[in-house]
């Protein structure tokens, strides 16, 4: 496998093909240079680290043209859709397709064999399902569902997947109080109103202080669930900023 800098000409020919959707180039660029598409590309600065070909073709914001083709082309020279990100963490092409909610280039890379329970995600360590659910790309996260992905509490209760939840509730291993917790703010954060009921029912606390330093009310609030923030201002809920 070559490491190319993200400087290098070639690099720079094989990434603007990429980004580009220049179907026609990549494959002229793939049979020109044999190991090319296994390669990985070195990038200093904010981003660094090394990323294969597929990473590039799913890299942010995503919704490059003609991804699908892109995809297709490069696993079928060999690229491998569950290759890992060699830098701060792990993350595999499809983790990135689903924080970029691009679910065609998440279908491309299902139907090119990419793991869908892959570990690594940014939220976690966990699947790409994790990655789309924190970062609140709901298309992508209900298509990996459609595809089979496995949910979590965590997952099922940020998109509103009610009998899965309960389920997990009444399951002989249930789930702890600070669980349960997190579970009912992913359920404010995916404006799940019955959910986030259910959970607070069974003992989660209302004024969490969770991720990015943000209450239930405070992320409900984020995402314009106005029936939810209603219900929570109910229930006594405050922002973060009331605790100051």
């Amino acid at each position: 496998m070559d490491t190319l800098n993200s400087q290098d000409p070639l690099a720079i020919s094989v990434t603007e093909a990429i980004r580009k959707g220049d179907v026609p180039a990549l494959r002229q660029l793939l049979a020109d240079h044999p190991s090319l598409a296994t390669s990985r590309i070195s990038q200093d600065g904010p981003a660094a680290g090394r990323r294969s070909l597929l990473h590039i073709a799913t890299d942010w914001p995503g919704h490059h043209p003609h991804a699908e083709a892109v995809i297709t082309t490069l696993a079928a020279a060999g690229a491998d859709p569950d290759a890992r990100f060699v830098g701060a963490h792990t993350e595999t092409p499809l983790h990135w397709a689903a924080s970029n909610d691009d679910v065609t280039a998440l279908d491309a890379l299902i139907a090119a064999g990419a793991d869908i329970e892959a570990s690594g995600a940014i939220i976690g360590g966990g699947t790409p399902l994790a990655d789309a659910r924190g970062f609140g790309q709901w298309r992508a996260a209900r298509r990996l569902l459609e595809h089979g992905a496995r949910a979590d509490l965590q997952d099922a209760a940020t998109l509103g997947l009610l009998g899965q939840v309960e389920a997990f509730l009444t399951a002989p291993d249930s789930p702890t109080e600070s669980a349960i917790t997190s579970a009912f703010w992913g359920a404010c954060h995916g404006g799940q109103l019955p959910t986030a009921q259910l959970l607070l029912q069974q003992g989660a606390d209302v004024n969490w202080i969770g991720y990015d330093d943000m209450t239930p009310l405070d992320i409900a609030r984020a995402q314009v669930a106005d029936d939810i923030v209603q219900w929570l201002l109910a229930q006594g809920a405050k922002a973060r900023a009331d605790f100051s």
